[in-house]
């Protein structure tokens, strides 16, 4: 990594040279192994298979925190996210805390500016799709979405069901996101890709407006207000789970974890009680994240067998591994974040890290001022997750570059509304 950050900033491999009387041309540095070796023993870095930006920045930083014991570079893009649940029975509150290293903005279509002639254009597509004149489509009209609509989505707040310990049962709650602190440099990810009625993944072709300049300010958590009374700390009881009632909504196409919180939240009333509530609550962002523990119930856990094994290649034992895929319901990817994120439940384990020796990670972050300032951006072009190229544009020495793979050039006309993940650094003043 520092060699790599060496030859990005001198600028050694971006100059020409003479030899022999002959001008050669700047090598460049191929990320080849780079990729690698950050890839290694990942089931999909370590393919060459289609990648998503986003997914490849989170394990880079999983990466650093791993290896790096003193001072983390990767320290910088870090922030604490403050989810605040009201009880909408007794009124108590909960606070959680997590640490992220990336800002997933969703994008609401309803919000677009342009609706009208979306829709227009969507009826013509549609009419001469089918027929032998695609070429009188015309140019093609994408949904202009505010900014102001994603980040408005993002701070509104959301109907949950969970286990309140005010109300001594399971109710609904009002849940609150907010940013705890402000990162030296905040990455926003454009949630772009999404599952489709089909359910294949499928990218949404929209142009949002990114802002040069950034005020966070407004969407800055402040912790327990003095108006606020806690919920209690007692622990829930363990819920019954009819497995045949999980298993039969698991055969008609959900998820494990959304056919749990179904069964648990209509009291084992049958599947037909279940299947209703789930259909009821669809958009529910928790839907299909990972019961609280003692939230289960039913047969015992069996991990995935890849996914030990790609853990175990960042160094973790099996039994570290397993206590985290059964957090996450086996979503490597998470259960690594997991991992990261429960230090003293690992360190509880009496397993040791790589090499024999423990692993500890002390959780470090920045915080400052909201405000920023946008100097580079990561661009998809594709229909979709499992097809296309990447392009960078980063701002320098006054001026916006384009890198697409070894060309780079000056970008005449800034797509800035057309990225997916986007690169801001404090502003200074």
């Amino acid at each position: 990594m520092t060699k790599l950050c060496l030859g990005l900033t001198t600028g050694k491999y971006s100059q020409k040279k003479e030899l022999d009387g002959e001008t050669i041309e700047p090598i460049g540095i191929n990320p080849f192994t780079f990729r690698a070796i950050v890839g290694k023993g990942h089931r999909e870095f370590s393919s060459k298979r289609q990648q998503d930006a986003q997914e490849f920045f989170l394990h880079f930083v999983n990466l650093m925190e791993h290896f790096v014991r003193n001072e983390n570079p990767v320290d910088i893009f870090k922030f604490e996210v403050e989810d605040k649940v009201v009880c909408d029975v007794s009124g108590m509150v909960r606070y959680t805390h997590r640490i992220e290293s990336c800002l997933p903005l969703p994008i609401p279509l309803t919000s677009a500016t342009n609706r009208a002639e979306v829709d227009a254009y969507e009826a013509k597509k549609a009419e001469l799709e089918s027929s032998s004149n695609k070429a009188l489509i015309g140019d093609l009209v994408r949904p202009n979405i505010p900014f102001e609509a994603c980040l408005d989505m993002f701070n509104s707040p959301g109907q949950i069901d969970f286990f309140s310990t005010g109300a001594g049962r399971n109710c609904t709650g009002t849940k609150y996101t907010r940013l705890a602190s402000f990162p030296d440099y905040l990455v926003i990810q454009l949630q772009k890709f999404m599952a489709g009625e089909d359910g294949i993944p499928k990218k949404l072709d929209v142009a949002v407006d990114m802002p040069l300049e950034l005020d966070l300010s407004p969407i800055r958590g402040h912790g327990q207000q003095a108006n606020e009374v806690l919920l209690p700390e007692d622990d829930k009881p363990t819920p019954v789970v009819d497995d045949v009632v999980v298993k039969q909504l698991i055969e008609m196409g959900f998820q494990l974890n959304a056919a749990k919180r179904a069964v648990i939240s209509t009291g084992n009333s049958g599947a037909e009680a279940a299947t209703n509530w789930i259909m009821l609550h669809l958009e529910d962002p928790n839907l299909n994240d990972p019961l609280e523990e003692g939230g289960g119930g039913g047969a015992p856990f069996i991990p995935d067998p890849v996914a030990v094994s790609s853990i175990n290649g960042m160094g973790f034992t099996t039994e570290q591994a397993t206590k985290a895929l059964k957090a996450t319901d086996n979503n490597v990817e998470r259960a690594i974040d997991w991992i990261f994120s429960h230090q003293d439940e690992i360190m509880e384990t009496g397993d040791s890290g790589i090499g024999g020796t423990a692993v500890q990670i002390q959780q470090k972050y920045t915080d400052g001022p909201g405000k920023y300032t946008l100097f580079g951006f990561v661009s998809h072009m594709g229909p979709s997750t499992m097809s296309g190229h990447y392009v960078a544009h980063i701002f320098k020495n006054g001026r916006w570059a384009i890198f697409n793979d070894s060309k780079v050039a000056e970008s005449e006309k800034l797509p800035k509304d057309l990225g997916y993940l986007y690169f801001y650094k404090r502003a200074t003043s």
